[in-house]
């Protein structure tokens, strides 16, 4: 199969759409949605950094209805950090994604040299926040995914922990191998970190310019190392500096089959492995 072929019943899982308060977006949610459909894809997740998605991916399903359309909620200072009330709306919204602190999170903000703001999961002591439990019990309760955002990798491994004891059920790593924004993990902690319903969800977006400008063979070298079973890819696109998310992937996907990534692999990356995440039947 080739990229065009295997964009179909893909799932992208981390796309950003206009309106967006602090930049310009290259697509709207109709924009993105009809796009995808028109590439055979099975569905999209729509992103921000400052509001609950859901409320869009709602309305522009009832008008792109051959396509899946999800949303769901950043906790950045936006909607009030980590602010167990926004979970618990987005629980009664149908919200299928959680992630925590982005662009507001500590780890974000050394990476900008700006040492006293920023969120952090931590207390003084290194320990989880009570705060993080509660907002952990509620997605538990309501059975949506947990993504980490751009926290630290120290602060990840005590999430983990964490959200074991309470019984999530599924996790998003989100773009462990980012420089530029968020955790930056090695192969070896991500290694440490496998257990079951935990995905890595590599996004293309590190390999664009105004990004990492990371080559894609070091993803494509990560996914074999840690194995396709365990990863995700999306794309993180929407930047205006960037192609179309949907244009994203199957560009992504063309330089994944470059490197070595077989189709059935990016199958498993794109419909098996991002379905299950979301707990979405599978479909083929």
């Amino acid at each position: 199969m080739d990229a065009q072929e295997l964009m179909k019943g893909a799932l992208d899982i981390h796309i950003h759409i206009a309106p967006d308060p602090n930049r310009r977006r290259r697509v709207d949610g109709i924009e993105a949605a009809v796009q995808a459909k028109e590439a055979g894809m099975r569905g999209v997740v729509f992103k921000s950094h400052d509001y609950n998605t859901t409320p869009v991916a709602v309305t522009v399903q009832k008008m792109v209805p051959e396509v899946e359309l999800y949303g769901g909620v950043s906790l950045d200072f936006e909607v009030g950090g980590l602010n167990p009330h926004a979970v618990e709306a987005a629980g009664k919204l149908g919200s299928k994604i959680i992630w925590m602190p982005t662009f507001s999170s500590k780890n974000d903000m050394l990476k900008k040299n700006i040492p006293d703001k920023g969120i952090t999961m931590l207390d003084e002591k290194g320990r989880i926040l009570p705060v993080v439990n509660e907002i952990l019990e509620i997605i538990k309760h309501n059975g949506m995914t947990l993504a980490t955002g751009h926290l630290s990798t120290q602060e990840i491994f005590l999430l983990l922990e964490a959200a074991e004891k309470k019984e999530i059920e599924r996790i998003l790593i989100t773009h462990p191998l980012s420089r530029w924004v968020g955790p930056t993990i090695s192969v070896e902690d991500q290694m440490k970190m496998i257990r079951p319903g935990l995905y890595f969800e590599h996004c293309f977006v590190s390999c664009m310019p105004h990004s990492d400008r990371m080559h894609p063979k070091e993803i494509a070298e990560a996914i074999r190392r840690i194995g396709p079973e365990h990863c995700i890819m999306s794309t993180d696109f929407g930047q205006i500096t960037n192609p179309p998310p949907v244009e994203g992937m199957r560009i992504y996907i063309e330089f994944m089959l470059a490197h070595g990534i077989t189709a059935d692999e990016i199958v498993t990356m794109t419909r098996t492995n991002p379905a299950s995440a979301l707990a979405l039947p599978a479909i083929g």
